[in-house]
């Protein structure tokens, strides 16, 4: 196991490290980088030596978004392979999930002896609040057993629920900006229809519900989108207009 790059005399205060979180602007900051951050500073708060990850599930997939070894990342992807873990379980389950000594731990146990193969003693993984589309878990791996005590995973819990801001702003920044997508699509696809309907109405002599039946009907003899037979008609018209 890779044991971290800092020394007791150059850990930093939790108190600190929030701060250091605080300063991080959500809304310009990419998540993987803010995730990889708050896995950087978790390691950094905890006087044994650690490695730390955040599990992303989403759609029923597992990725690590962040680590700080390559222990941790190994560990996570075991889980992901077999489908079991506890960085699965907590995502899933938004709990705090302890393994007080790999060594002794019989709940997984052919990922147990592969971490205390690579000198993990003890891990905690604390799920991240359940997102519409996205749960995740942060994943602390020690050297020792029973590195994690209850004052311990009071402060790895703020780390984690920071991870989940993060999170909860990606998200929300994602669905925004589809649906705005999504609605600039629609009045896109609306205009073209009106405008098709136009020519339409002059050619034919005809009202706005008798043209959209005719693009209708169209769209349904040619197996086409009423959106694309539109704009097919727009885009002859405006060909013919030029000629």
């Amino acid at each position: 196991m890779t044991h971290p790059t800092t020394s007791p005399g150059e850990l930093t205060d939790p108190n600190d490290a929030f701060a250091e979180l605080g300063r991080i602007k959500l809304g310009e900051a990419d998540l993987d980088d803010v995730l990889q951050r708050v896995a950087e500073l978790t390691k950094r708060v905890l006087p044994t030596p650690v490695e730390v990850s955040v599990t992303l599930v989403r759609g029923g997939t597992a990725h690590t978004a962040a680590f700080t070894g390559d222990v941790a990342r190994d560990l996570d992807e075991r889980q992901y392979a077999q489908g079991r873990g506890p960085c699965l379980d907590a995502a899933t389950s938004g709990d705090v999930i302890p393994v007080p000594d790999l060594a002794a731990e019989e709940r997984w146990p052919d990922w147990a002896e592969r971490g205390a193969k690579a000198g993990v003693g003890s891990s905690v993984s604390i799920g991240l609040p359940i997102q519409e589309a996205v749960v995740g878990a942060l994943n602390v791996y020690a050297v020792t057993p029973h590195a994690f005590d209850d004052d311990t995973i009071s402060v790895l819990q703020t780390f984690a629920a920071y991870a989940a801001v993060a999170l909860a702003n990606a998200h929300l920044y994602d669905s925004t900006a589809t649906l705005a997508r999504q609605m600039q699509e629609a009045m896109a696809s609306r205009a073209v229809i009106e405008q098709a309907k136009g020519i339409i109405m002059g050619e034919r002599r005809c009202t706005s519900d008798e043209a959209f039946r005719i693009l209708s009907k169209v769209s349904q003899d040619s197996n086409r989108k009423v959106r694309d037979v539109a704009q097919a008609l727009v885009d002859r018209a405006a060909t013919t207009t030029m000629a």
